[in-house]
């Protein structure tokens, strides 16, 4: 049965099931990616100082999944130690712009928990945020990296948590270099190298958990993806923006400086009115990169997953920086991603979360994306494989 049947209203704005369907079949999980900041930003004021009002608020949106840091390398060294962690950067919102302390069990465990009680999946990843003993430069080979993310998975499981373990991904946005310092320097993804980490490193953890889902996620290999070795993985978790090609961010002026906030005036000044100008072909790009993740996935036979996603892929409460764009190129994204029934977990953008304000306290705008989202199909032929089987959904 077809089950891609779906009209927009004559307004546009949303998407409308309209042909019957199974209500008891799966459909994709509303997910957000709450990345370094579950555990770094608990300070007064920073929005995961108190985790059950962060989920609750989370719930009352209709999110029902989040991904989030493991930390797997500063649990594998020491589950419990205090760590002092080194500022990433100091001009966004994602985790602490100073240093901070951490300690990662029994919290990952504790707010696992939590998850749990509120309904909602737990995606784990990590950026390998950086300590003082530099844990993750220490990793040199596939067996290794693939074994701080056992001791990580072993400790989860022994207090009896795993069912609620949506799958792992093992380095976000592999290769790229700020997020993988485990690796030489402009390692690619598709090199002998990367391939053998990705291989060799599930291969280890498939041992002990057959039913996890391991992918690695991706963000700048949707133009090789027809060459893309994914034989290892069992899920694309792909991060599509209309930024995902550098021609946004080149005419915004934008260039992903960390420290200090010169990118930023750019992106105030410039960033509504070059996707005004170009509204539908900025649209047209994200459309584009869409189709190429819905053919990726036909011919790999994986789902999708997305966590980041839609609009800019930097943003933050600023004068001049108004949120109206932004939701409406990521509304755009949430319909054209529900349409194609290979997404099986389906973000509403990078900015879903309690410290990036403008966007959190529009209800309204994330209960009808969310709604959207648990109402659309996921494609037969996926209803078999390890990602689709753990959604649960209702």
């Amino acid at each position: 049965m077809n089950r891609r049947n779906f009209i927009k209203t004559a307004a546009g704005a949303s998407l409308q099931l309209y042909t019957a369907r199974s209500m008891a079949g799966p459909s994709p999980l509303a997910i957000t990616m709450w990345e370094f900041s579950w555990l770094e930003r608990r300070w007064p004021g920073a929005g995961y100082e108190d985790w059950d009002r962060a989920l609750s608020e989370l719930v009352e949106r209709g999110y029902n999944a989040v991904r989030i840091d493991a930390f797997p390398h500063l649990v594998a060294d020491h589950p419990t130690r205090r760590r002092k962690l080194i500022p990433h950067w100091d001009n966004q919102l994602w985790g602490s712009p100073f240093y901070t302390e951490i300690q990662v069990q029994p919290s990952l465990n504790d707010f696992i928990r939590k998850c749990r009680q509120y309904g909602v999946k737990v995606a784990l990843s990590t950026w390998w945020r950086e300590d003082e003993d530099e844990l993750a430069r220490k990793i040199r080979s596939p067996r290794e990296l693939g074994e701080v993310w056992k001791k990580t998975l072993d400790s989860i499981k022994a207090d009896g948590l795993m069912d609620n373990i949506l799958y792992v991904d093992l380095s976000n946005e592999y290769s790229i270099e700020v997020w993988t310092p485990y690796l030489p320097k402009n390692t690619q993804r598709n090199s002998p190298l990367a391939l053998r980490y990705m291989r060799e490193s599930i291969a280890l953890l498939k041992e002990s958990y057959p039913a996890i889902p391991f992918c690695f996620s991706i963000t700048s290999e949707f133009e090789k993806w027809e060459s893309e070795d994914t034989s290892a993985q069992d899920l694309l978790e792909l991060h599509i923006w209309i930024a995902n090609s550098s021609e946004f961010n080149r005419e915004v002026g934008y260039n992903f400086q960390r420290f200090g906030n010169d990118d930023y005036q750019k992106l105030q000044l410039n960033g509504q009115r070059v996707y005004r100008e170009k509204e539908a072909y900025w649209l047209g790009k994200l459309k584009e990169r869409i189709e190429l993740a819905v053919k990726w996935s036909e011919k790999a036979k994986l789902p999708l997953v997305t966590t980041e996603c839609w609009g800019p892929i930097d943003y933050k409460d600023m004068p001049l920086l108004d949120w109206q764009w932004v939701k409406e190129a990521c509304d755009y994204g949430v319909r054209e991603a529900c349409r194609s029934g290979r997404w099986a977990a389906i973000a509403t953008s990078n900015f879903c979360g309690p410290q990036f304000i403008g966007m959190w306290r529009d209800v309204e705008w994330h209960r009808r994306l969310t709604s959207m989202i648990r109402q659309a199909p996921i494609d037969s032929d996926l209803l078999s494989g390890k990602l689709v089987s753990r959604l649960n959904t209702k």
